[in-house]
């Protein structure tokens, strides 16, 4: 054969291998599947779990935008005096959730009126059962104790107080989670200037019975810290989720290590994502890899709140707004810009099984109790 016909006959066949399928072995098809990413074209599709939120009136909105976008919903009762009543908001919860109780499930709270008393024991136990036998998926503890409520000697009631123990002990002994918000961001104790996030400098500035720069008598930060510590440690069977990141968003490293060190204990994302990004802009992958490592311990939550006199239409654009800037940050790898700390914020593009597990499956492992032993 002449040579030319030879090294053309060469070229075509080193075509044709190139052009060839190549046969992809099991290992290689897991490693990609793993490494696969979700889309903002698969937000409506995807189950998924807001586990921190407060839907205060039995208005629909809220609820109807939760079923458009494919979420259930976790709507906490809080003894918080610029929200309704207790009484109020177990009336919503209770109403929401028969209306729709695939999507809306509640948690419960109770009141530190009287702390201390007989009476007051009596009536939390009471309360906690009725929750239960309601339906109930937790029981939530604010901040108020550790920064408001004081005992009958005018000393703050901190979560380590002898007179929480038996509240913590009944919780678990009915079957609940206790969800813990306990002290405050780490801005709080920072001056308005030097806080890394613009909503908690907006949210300081009009609270400044909370912000405890000004308050510089009150427990420190890590004051807060330790005795939050202290009583996941004195309860090891008690499932305890720590709201708000367990007050240690602003350090990732340091989150990890509170998570390791209390393997009953969970995390929820509500309104830190600001601060999460903050650190993701000046290290993107020691962020991605926190959540990757601990992605069974992280539950995706908002604090999207519904008032009684939300208007049922902005409700339904805030949510909506929120849940995919959210999505786009978590389970994509695209920027967008983040007014809470003016920069531009490439996203995670966490693995779908990352997503799954803090969208959805963690929620209901922790709360429902699926697939849990015990």
């Amino acid at each position: 054969m002449h040579a030319r016909s030879l090294a053309c006959l060469g070229a075509i066949l080193a075509l044709a291998t190139a052009c060839a399928p190549v046969a992809t072995t099991p290992a290689v098809a897991d490693a990609a599947a793993k490494d696969a990413t979700y889309t903002m074209a698969d937000f409506a599709r995807v189950a998924k779990f807001d586990a921190h939120v407060h839907a205060n009136t039995s208005q629909r909105a809220f609820l109807d935008q939760a079923a458009a976008d494919n979420f259930e919903l976790l709507t906490i009762n809080v003894d918080y005096p610029v929200f309704p009543s207790i009484a109020d908001q177990r009336t919503a919860a209770l109403a929401l959730a028969k209306a729709d109780p695939a999507r809306l499930h509640w948690a419960a709270t109770f009141s530190m009126d009287g702390f201390g008393t007989p009476q007051w024991r009596s009536s939390v136990g009471q309360a906690v059962d009725a929750a239960a036998d309601e339906g109930a998926l937790a029981v939530k503890i604010w901040k108020n104790v550790g920064m408001i409520e004081k005992d009958a000697d005018g000393r703050l009631v901190m979560l380590d107080h002898p007179a929480l123990a038996p509240v913590a002990e009944h919780v678990r002994a009915r079957g609940l989670a206790l969800i813990g918000h306990q002290g405050e961001p780490h801005n709080c104790w920072l001056p308005l200037e030097q806080m890394t996030t613009d909503n908690d400098r907006e949210y300081f500035a009009n609270h400044p019975q909370y912000h405890m720069y000004l308050h510089p008598d009150e427990p420190s930060y890590e004051d807060h810290m330790a005795v939050r510590d202290r009583f996941v440690a004195a309860h090891p069977r008690l499932r305890f989720v720590g709201a708000h990141m367990a007050s240690l968003e602003y350090d990732v490293d340091r989150l990890g290590a509170f998570l390791d060190r209390f393997p009953n204990a969970s995390i929820d994302l509500a309104a830190r994502m600001s601060q999460v990004q903050y650190q993701s802009v000046r290290d993107r992958e020691r962020v991605r890899r926190f959540f990757i490592r601990h992605q069974d311990r992280i539950l995706y939550g908002t604090d999207l709140t519904q008032a009684p006199d939300t208007e049922p239409d902005e409700m339904r654009r805030t949510a909506h707004t929120v849940w995919t800037a959210d999505w786009r940050y978590l389970a994509t790898a695209e920027t967008q810009h983040v007014d809470m700390i003016g920069a531009d914020v490439a996203g995670l593009a966490l693995p779908r099984a990352v997503i799954d597990k803090i969208y959805h499956h963690n929620a209901r492992r922790v709360f429902l109790r699926e697939g849990n032993a015990d």
